[in-house]
Formats: C-alpha cells, sequence, structure tokens
C-alpha cells in the first residue's frame, strides 16, 4: 500500500484583494488529492489554472483558506510547523537567479544546511553528496554567474538536495532554458526519483515533460479535472484540447493517423506507423 506524503483535503485558496471593496481571487475551488511517497506526479494546465499555487500550498508558503494541508501528519498551522514542512518538502522555481544567493557554487549549495544549524563537517558531505548527484561537483569553485541556465539549474536542485529534502517540487524549473537546458534538468529530476528515491512533483507546461512521470495531475480553473498515468491521461486528446491543453506530438500525430494505441514517445510512434505500414521501424 501506497504512503501518503502529502494530503490535501478540500482546499479553497483566495488571494486577497488590495481593495477592500472588491472580493479577492479564488484561485482553487475544493481541491484534494494526495501525493505518494517516492511517486514522480506531473501537474498541467494552462497559466491561471491554480497549478502553481498548488505547490506554494504544499511547501507550506501559503496557507488554504478553507480546508487542510499535511506533510507526513504535519499541518503548518504555525510558523514552527511551516519549517518543518520546508524541511521535508524543498522548492525549486522557475529563474534559478532568483534561488542563487552566493558568489561560489559550492557556497550557494551549503546556504540551506547552514541556515538548519548542520554541522560544518556533515555540511561538507552534503554539498558534495549533493553536487554529484547532479552533476555539477566539478564546477563546485565555478561562480554562478559564469553557468549556463541549465547548470544554474542543478545547483539550485543541488541546494533543495543538501537539505535532505524527502521531496521537491519544481514550479516550471525549465520554462526559462534552452532545449539543452531543459534536458540536463530533466534527466537530473528523473534520477533522483528512480535512484534516491526522492518524491517530485512537478509543474509543467511541457507536455513531453509530463509524460515520463508516473502519474499526472490536470488542472483547469482551480479544480482538478483529470488524475491518471501518462497513457490514460494523454489518450483523451480532444477532453484536453477542450480545456486548452496539447499532447506530446508522438501522440497527436497517431491519434491523427487514426491509431488507437497509447503512444507517448517518438520511438513508439516510429514503431506503430512501421508496423501500420508492414514494415519494421529502423
Amino acid at each position: 500500500m501506497s504512503e501518503k506524503l502529502i494530503e490535501i483535503k478540500n482546499v479553497t485558496y483566495t488571494y486577497e484583494s488590495e481593495n477592500e471593496s472588491r472580493p479577492g481571487y479564488t484561485v482553487l475551488k475544493d481541491v484534494s488529492v494526495d501525493i505518494n511517497k517516492g511517486e514522480f506526479v506531473a501537474v498541467m494546465g494552462h497559466n491561471g489554472s491554480g497549478k502553481s499555487t498548488l505547490a506554494r500550498l504544499c511547501n507550506a508558503i501559503f496557507e488554504p483558506t478553507e480546508g487542510t494541508v499535511t506533510v507526513k501528519g504535519i499541518t503548518a498551522d504555525t510558523e514552527e510547523k511551516g519549517d518543518e514542512i520546508r524541511r521535508i518538502v524543498g522548492m525549486v522555481f522557475q529563474n534559478p537567479d532568483n534561488q542563487i544567493v552566493a558568489t561560489v557554487v559550492e557556497d550557494d549549495v551549503a546556504f540551506g544546511p547552514e541556515n538548519l544549524g548542520v554541522e560544518p563537517s556533515e555540511i561538507r558531505r552534503r554539498v558534495d553528496d549533493a553536487l554529484k548527484s547532479v552533476n555539477m561537483y566539478d564546477l563546485r569553485e565555478r561562480e554562478p554567474h559564469k553557468l549556463s541556465g541549465g547548470q544554474k539549474q542543478r545547483v539550485a536542485i543541488a541546494g533543495v538536495i543538501a537539505m535532505q529534502t524527502e521531496c521537491i517540487i519544481l514550479d516550471e524549473p525549465t520554462a526559462m532554458l534552452d532545449p539543452m537546458g531543459r534536458k540536463e534538468v530533466i534527466k537530473t529530476i528523473q534520477r533522483l526519483n528512480k535512484e534516491m528515491g526522492i518524491t517530485v512533483l512537478l509543474i509543467t507546461h511541457f507536455m513531453e515533460e509530463a509524460a515520463l512521470a508516473d502519474r499526472i495531475i490536470v488542472m483547469d480553473s482551480g479544480k482538478i479535472i483529470d488524475d491518471g498515468t501518462p497513457e490514460e491521461v494523454f489518450s483523451k486528446v480532444d477532453f484536453l484540447r477542450a480545456h486548452k491543453l496539447d499532447v506530446p506530438d508522438s501522440t497527436e500525430l497517431c491519434h491523427n493517423l487514426g491509431i488507437k494505441e497509447h503512444v507517448l514517445t517518438a520511438d513508439e510512434c516510429v514503431r506503430k506507423i512501421a508496423s501500420l505500414l508492414g514494415g519494421e521501424a529502423v
């Protein structure tokens, strides 16, 4: 039986209006969902669907207007409990420049553990291990501003790993990166999940990234409208289009060709089309 890590029950979140005469804006509406330990979950939805707000609730950056969010049984009803949750659930944002605070890579990765009061010898071990886990150890003495976008994002991820969080939430971490940088970061995320057992919650608008997850949560207008495996979610091409969402290019091509089987990757697409034509993929 799966162990629940994050439990979201009947959560509504309303952004307060700066003008007291006007009502606030409700971005999440009675949302309930669980994230299990060790899962790789992708959350997708168009802009304004509520996915980033959901991420910040899981990290106790926000507190729900109604309902409850618990992490390993902890509810962030005090500042101390919020800090405790952030030691379990780390956050990586879209722009790594907003998260890097030091002038040397290894010092930046050490920043989080230092704030937690970790012993210097243990910080050294954590920093080295974290940088190795994201393949950035050889650049540990480099100045962050001399790194590529993908390298900076991997440093930001290493900073969360060094805090030894059980879960990492990544809020559109590849949105500002070129294709090579996106590939670097996604490979890192997959390795952390599969090899280190870290729970991953990935907020993304790239369908090919979502297809790599164990599970996809689809949001629209502050509600969860679908929740299932990539094969289950992306088989509903017309449903997703109706909610202003795309599917992976390979899935769309096979759908347009009338191929009924679920196809997520380019390799699967080639094999299906070759089979349809009576040949073999090369």
